[in-house]
Parts: structure tokens; sequence; C-alpha cells
């Protein structure tokens, strides 16, 4: 199998994706066999949740050791949920707040004594899913993941592109309505305030008054339950809207999806129903993929970080 360099892995690599909600490490020896998965919540509720990820990590990271043959190299890989600026190395746009504006990286590699390769985690799930999943075999891949935040990444024959900035894919925070919701980078109307699960929360709960998640609206939507087929329609309205406009920008080769609303079956038939109204182009043809490693793309991606740098 082959990294994001295009060339064949070699040792072994640790992956580390850390969420919002939980943290995983995989150990795998030349980038195919797992030696080792473990997954923990990440921190939250503590009184310093910076030093308590950084904790998490360094434990996770010696308990994967264990399993790693004598004298073997490795290489460490990191998905974070935000960007490193590359001239500063500080954490930025990171929606797990407290670790905006922290030398995460400097920090990381002093607590487990050797180079740390960082990206974002959507960046992580495209390169998993444009070399192993349900894009392989495409030539330019943009992945998106919609979940509790909505990311994206740029995939180009089998190599990240992260652009100059460290900020090329970062979709979910393009602005498409001025007038609308605060998003937490401090723009209003993002991609990431509307194509979320809590977006979705917080359009039915102001038309209701009730508090459901996602799946939960989408259930009441296919029943005919009238707010309930409100909001999923517009939801796939911005859904149509947002990839229509990415398209006409990229013209990818594929997109795949990623996170919990991509498993919402209406946005490969209605959604992209939708998609193809708003693109620049007649016929539209682009695939819009589920993935197909699930969860385990982000730290599997994470683990070829490592091994490509």
């Amino acid at each position: 199998m082959e990294g994001s360099s295009g060339k064949k892995d070699q040792g072994f690599q640790i992956g580390i994706d850390l969420g919002g909600t939980k943290t995983e490490i995989i150990l795998l020896s030349r980038g195919t066999r797992e030696l080792f998965r473990e997954r923990i919540p990440t921190p939250k509720d503590e009184p310093d949740n910076y030093t308590a990820v950084l904790g998490n990590i360094q434990g996770l990271v010696k308990k994967a050791l264990t399993c790693l043959p004598d004298r073997e190299k490795y290489t460490i890989g990191i998905g974070i949920p935000g960007t490193l600026d590359r001239p500063t190395r500080l954490v930025w746009n990171a929606n797990t707040t407290w670790l905006a504006g922290k030398p995460f990286q400097a920090d990381l590699e002093k607590r487990l004594g050797r180079p740390v390769v960082m990206d974002n985690d959507a960046n992580c799930f495209v390169l998993a899913e444009a070399m192993a999943g349900a894009a392989k075999g495409f030539g330019l891949v943009f992945g998106i993941i919609m979940g509790t935040g909505c990311g994206g990444g740029l995939c180009i024959n089998g190599r990240l592109h992260s652009g100059s900035h460290g900020i090329a894919g970062e979709w979910g925070h393009l602005s498409v309505d001025p007038a609308g919701e605060l998003c937490f980078c401090g723009n209003r109307g993002c991609i990431d305030t509307k194509l979320t699960g809590p977006a979705m929360t917080r359009a039915y709960s102001k038309l209701t008054g009730q508090t459901l998640d996602a799946r939960e609206i989408a259930a009441l939507a296919r029943k005919g339950e009238k707010d309930g087929v409100r909001v999923f329609q517009q939801f796939l309205d911005d859904f149509g809207r947002a990839v229509g406009g990415l398209i006409s920008l990229l013209d990818p080769d594929a997109i795949v999806l990623g996170g919990g609303l991509s498993n919402i079956p209406e946005l490969y038939s209605l959604g992209m129903e939708r998609v193809r109204a708003y693109a620049f182009h007649e016929k539209v043809r682009t695939p819009i993929l589920k993935n197909r490693l699930g969860d385990s793309a982000g730290v599997i991606g994470a683990a070829w970080l490592g091994a490509s740098a």
C-alpha cells in the first residue's frame, strides 16, 4: 500500500486521530497490518483540557510501543480539528477551541521525544479514502466531513494539497449566507453553520422548541412531519448549493463524504439532484461517494502522514 508521497511505506507508523469526543491511536506495520488500536474519550470538562490531552496521547503512544518489535523504526502522525500555522507552529481555526493558539505540535514532540507530523483531520480522512477507500483510483479527490462540524480536504494524485496557508479544502468556512448564524470562526452563515448535525438540531428547535438530533429529524421528514420536512429539505438544498459551487470551482474527479451525516441516504439521491441544479454544468457527472473506511479513515490517514513526511 502507498502513502501520500506515492512511495511504498517503510517501517511502522503510529497514527492518532484527535476528535472532539474521542481520541484514537493505531499502530500499522508497513502501512497495512494493524498491530494495535485503542480509542478513549477526549477530555472536555477537565480544568485544563489541553494538558489532559497531551497526557492522554503520551499514554496511548506508550501503550502502542509495547506492540512494536525492538529497535524498529517508526513514525508518528496526528490529525487535529484545526490548522497548523507553519510560520508560528501554533494551532489556528480549531473548532475544539482550547487547542487554538497552542504550540500543540512542539509540546507533543517534547512529551514524546521525537518528531510528529500534524495535519487537519479532514486531510487525514481524504488521504485514506483516496488511497485505499471509496475514492481509490480517482485523481483529484475532495473529501467532506459532515458531523458535529463541517470540514474538507483535497488530495491530488495521492498527495495532500494544503496550500500556502495550510487551509486548502476549508470549504466549511465559506460564507454562503451573510445574514446567517455566527460561526465560531467569526464570520456569519458559513457552511459549517448549515451542514452539520447541530445545525439541523438548532433549525428544528427554532421551529418547534424540541431538541432532536439529525437522525431523528430525517426520520420525521420521511414520515411527512411538516417541520421535519421543512428542516430536512432546507438541509438538502444547502448541501446542493454548497457542493454544486464546489464542483463549479474545482471540478474534482470524485467527492467522498464522511462524518455522521454521510449516513443519510438521501444525500446520494435527492442531494445529488440539488447539486446538479446548482453546479455550473448541464450534466454533472461527478460521483459523490460514501466513505468506505468509516471512522477508521482519520486514524489511518494520520498514520500515513508520518510515513510520507
